[in-house]
């Protein structure tokens, strides 16, 4: 069921005149979950709980792409060396990491303690490396032949990670969940970069739900007034480019740089500019880094390779091995690609999905949609550098504000309260006098 489903309850009125208030009943049928609600019990209802109901019918199944095979998962005990070619010989971006101590219950709070990616173990390990000065003794032989050279990384085990930096989070849906509760999950969790879905029966994950999915949900309410009003002003009026700090790279600094900046700012992409022009000219991403394992020279010259030169480089080479596979393997790549640790569907690294200032935010959704990337630069008319928008930064715009019923609806919901006639004043729902 898409989101304007909505507005058959937004628009709702009896011989043209709006109802006083319209809520969503937790248990009927979407269709029947319509009520009339009191002035009093209107007035008193807690913004949180009041706007909760417009998504929590909205259903992921739409968007749950159930595994045909088992979903790796790594032990907290497993070795470093080991998980990071489990991984890579399974071509996936990441795992759930199970905590092999029996439980009586055996439910997935027992089971599964986080989520982590194929590239935060390799970069860590690249920290690692880097920090004990051992490149005489291993740096010419590969990476994967430096973990098995250097027993202190590649022995370390994905449980003493910990220490070092902090896993994604698991925090797992369960088939027929509402869209509600991805979108706060996204908005809420900043590290969060997949919604694993638990079969409730056994506690075993049957797929993953992505940013990128829940965006495809949210444009089919393209149209819709309370959407609209939202998506199509203009990105200049959202002042993404006050969220963060933008952290850039030079085409002439290193591929060690770009590496180091994506370990150090926890970054997913890191952008590249000339020098002189200032101009846009790439990106490297945590998405790349199987490069390392997939060609030791890069690894090797990693500190003398110039980043600029290794995106012209490996752009024509991925592309390359593209055109040769995408034909066989599109039946699958639709389903499981976000999943797919080397993935030729996402835009190449000379071709960064842009977006201007003036463009909208529905714009950005699309773009961002069509060329299957986690972000957008925004760019000014010459190419310049001015700020970048991730999947969460748009998705925070169209979720709920905390279930704390003393923050009030804002954005999104502001616009929907607005169409079905009410408004939140010092955190209470109030109707509109007519």
């Amino acid at each position: 069921m898409d989101l304007s489903s909505i507005s058959k309850i937004l628009n709702d009125s009896t011989d043209g005149h709006k109802k006083e208030g319209i809520v969503l009943s937790p248990t009927s049928q979407f269709e029947d979950a319509s009520c009339v609600c009191s002035s009093s019990s209107w007035d008193s209802m807690a913004s949180g709980s009041a706007l909760q109901s417009f998504l929590d019918h909205i259903s992921i199944d739409p968007i749950t792409n159930f595994l045909n095979t088992s979903v790796l998962e790594l032990k907290h005990d497993d070795c470093i060396q080991d998980a990071i070619r489990s991984l890579y010989e399974r071509n996936v971006f990441g795992a759930p990491i199970v905590n092999s101590v029996s439980s009586d219950r055996g439910n997935f709070i027992d089971r599964d303690i986080g989520f982590i990616e194929f590239s935060s173990m390799v970069l860590w390990s690249l920290e690692e490396f880097d920090k004990a000065s051992a490149e005489s003794k291993s740096d010419s032989h590969g990476f994967l032949s430096m973990l098995e050279q250097i027993s202190e990384i590649g022995q370390t085990k994905v449980g003493e990670l910990a220490k070092f930096f902090l896993w994604e989070p698991f925090f797992p849906a369960s088939p027929g969940d509402s869209l509600l509760r991805v979108l706060l999950l996204f908005s809420k969790h900043r590290r969060l970069k997949v919604v694993p879905v638990v079969e409730s029966s056994n506690s075993c994950v049957v797929s993953f739900i992505t940013q990128n999915a829940v965006l495809q949900l949210l444009l089919q309410s393209s149209g819709l007034d309370w959407f609209d009003q939202i998506a199509d002003m203009p990105i200049s009026d959202f002042g993404f480019e006050k969220n963060r700090a933008l952290v850039c790279i030079f085409g002439d600094q290193t591929v060690a740089d770009a590496l180091h900046i994506l370990w150090e700012n926890h970054s997913d992409a890191v952008p590249v500019i000339g020098r002189v022009t200032k101009t846009l000219i790439g990106f490297v991403r945590s998405s790349d880094i199987y490069l390392l394992l997939e060609d030791d020279e890069l690894y090797e010259n990693r500190k003398s390779f110039k980043v600029g030169d290794f995106i012209k480089s490996y752009t024509r080479r991925t592309i390359q091995d593209s055109n040769s596979s995408i034909n066989e393997e599109s039946s699958t790549l639709v389903s499981s690609a976000p999943l797919l640790l080397k993935n030729n569907l996402l835009p190449p690294m000379d071709t960064p999905t842009t977006n201007l200032s003036s463009d909208s935010l529905k714009q950005v959704m699309q773009d961002m949609l069509e060329s299957k990337s986690e972000c957008s630069f925004l760019v000014t008319e010459s190419g310049q550098l001015q700020s970048v928008i991730t999947l969460r930064d748009i998705m925070s715009k169209f979720s709920p504000p905390s279930m704390d019923a003393t923050i009030d609806g804002g954005g999104f919901f502001q616009s929907a309260l607005e169409q079905s006639g009410c408004h939140v004043e010092d955190g209470v729902m109030v109707r509109d006098k007519h």
